[in-house]
């Protein structure tokens, strides 16, 4: 019965990479046509228009795929919801431009739907000090609200790439996979394999390859701000601790890279008095290429780096690391990164000063 399960898990897997395979190509040139596509110029490296269906094409794959393969209507249809309000605003925004007010104001309508009937929020952190259990009470759902606005956000700041934030959803959706598959809940084990299945897919045409000299396509406001809703939307409901089979400190050694971006762009930018979402060339994956890495690497470096933290957090719990060494070891962490981010120059440095010794001799 079971190895049954995981075959039908394998083929739903195998045939949303295959559909993002047949309609992306389809939705690329429909694109170009109608000049729905990224023009270069400003603070974009790219040298050619890309066209900006990337999200709007996989994540209608994943509800429709994900629907097909037994997905409860009326467990899921708020998350669904939020994605196509997402996806909607985030088209008309790559298109014409929207004024931040409304951006801002759809990303708390998403989350006000999978918070509210879509029941996605966090009333504890379990034992994440040791002694008692750190309990939200009173401000779960601001806590639950906030932290999907961020979330959302936090991904699309991240989308500066190509293969930037496709690989960051695959392999967070591939971390708390792994991790449900430790804590031995399958609930998941259909959908997160889905939906990693249709980011590989978008991938193909995104990430610098062999076969693929730069990206074909980008995901788009309207496909970052949807992957932030559903990293948001798996975040609360597998790692609330009264409920869900994750623990919490696990989900933020996950997300940690994007929160710590995040908080350490808000905190440089008030520094420098500008407004917090202002935007620069500074974030941590700019850092890379501003000290002479190619793309490629960059976006490699900076992968590799969301893997080792998120191992940090799914086999330390996993092999019994006191939860307190966890949780203290994260915050020291986000305020380092958070003082070396007031000047991005010392991280460049050091990344300079990293190649050039690693770099062989000739």
């Amino acid at each position: 019965m079971m190895n049954e399960f995981l075959n039908m898990t394998v083929l739903w897997a195998a045939l949303a990479f295959v559909a993002v395979l047949i309609v992306m190509p389809f939705a690329i040139r429909l694109a170009v046509k109608c000049g729905f596509v990224d023009v270069p110029g400003g603070r974009k490296a790219h040298e050619s228009p890309v066209p900006l269906v990337g999200g709007l094409v996989i994540f209608p794959l994943f509800m429709i795929l994900n629907t097909l393969s037994g997905a409860p209507l009326d467990a899921v249809w708020p998350l669904y919801a939020g994605m196509m309000l997402l996806l909607g605003v985030g088209a008309v925004d790559d298109k014409c431009g929207l004024s931040p007010r409304i951006k801002f104001a759809a990303q708390i309508a998403a989350a006000v739907l999978i918070v509210f009937p879509g029941e996605a929020s966090v009333s504890s952190l379990g034992y994440l000090f040791g002694g008692e259990e750190f309990k939200l009470y009173y401000m779960t759902i601001p806590f639950s609200l906030i932290a999907t606005v961020l979330l959302i956000n936090a991904i699309n700041l991240l989308d500066g790439l190509d293969g930037l934030s496709g690989g960051l959803g695959v392999l967070i959706f591939a971390m708390f996979l792994l991790a449900v598959h430790l804590s031995g809940d399958f609930a998941h084990v259909t959908d997160l394999p889905i939906l990693i299945a249709v980011l590989l897919g978008f991938l193909w045409f995104n990430m610098r390859h062999r076969w693929r000299k730069r990206a074909s396509v980008f995901i788009g406001d309207a496909g970052s701000l949807t992957l932030g809703l559903l990293i948001a939307w798996y975040a609360m409901h597998l790692g609330d601790y009264k409920g869900g089979v994750i623990e919490p400190i696990t989900v933020a050694w996950i997300l940690a890279l994007p929160i710590f971006d995040t908080c350490a762009q808000f905190a440089r930018r008030i520094k420098e008095k500008r407004h917090p979402f202002s935007p620069d060339a500074n974030h941590f994956h700019h850092h890379f290429r501003n000290a002479g890495l190619s793309v490629t690497a960059s976006t490699g470096t900076v992968l590799l780096i969301v893997l080792v933290l998120s191992l940090v957090g799914v086999l330390g719990v996993y092999y019994g690391a006191p939860l307190p060494v966890l949780t203290w070891s994260w915050i020291v962490l986000i305020l380092v990164h958070i003082a070396v981010s007031l000047k991005p120059v010392r991280y460049q440095n050091a990344i300079k000063a990293i190649t050039k010794y690693c770099r062989p001799s000739a």
